[in-house]
């Protein structure tokens, strides 16, 4: 993918983080992916398990909406920095690692903290 290709598809899947939407986002990744944040530090395997995580996560979850910073392209993928401010107060920055299978997801890595409100 190009710098111009990986804005936007970052920018769509962000949006995808923001709408809650479940089938929408595990569509983004490759049926085999894997899936680190620091709620699942061991990882996850597969869309299902993701798509089963993402489903409780985002039940317990207030309204998010994520913004993205900036991208850079990296061998077979890309790491994004990215906003998310959280409603009823609070946000974060976070940064994600992305290996690409094609235009899927095969790994991704995410690492969050909160920022002072």
């Amino acid at each position: 993918m190009t710098g111009a290709e990986i804005e936007a598809f970052n920018a769509d899947w962000l949006a995808a983080w923001t709408a809650k939407d479940v089938p929408r986002l595990t569509a983004f990744y490759a049926e085999d992916c894997i899936y680190k944040d620091p709620q699942t530090a061991g990882g996850l395997t597969g869309r299902v398990a993701l798509s089963a995580y993402l489903t409780g996560l985002f039940g317990a979850t207030p309204p998010m909406t994520y913004t993205p910073e900036e991208t850079w392209k990296i061998a077979n993928g890309f790491c994004g920095r990215w906003y998310c401010d959280i409603a009823g107060g609070g946000r974060m920055r976070g940064f994600d690692l992305v290996i690409l299978k094609g235009r899927e997801i095969a790994l991704n890595e995410v690492y969050v903290h909160q920022l002072p409100e």
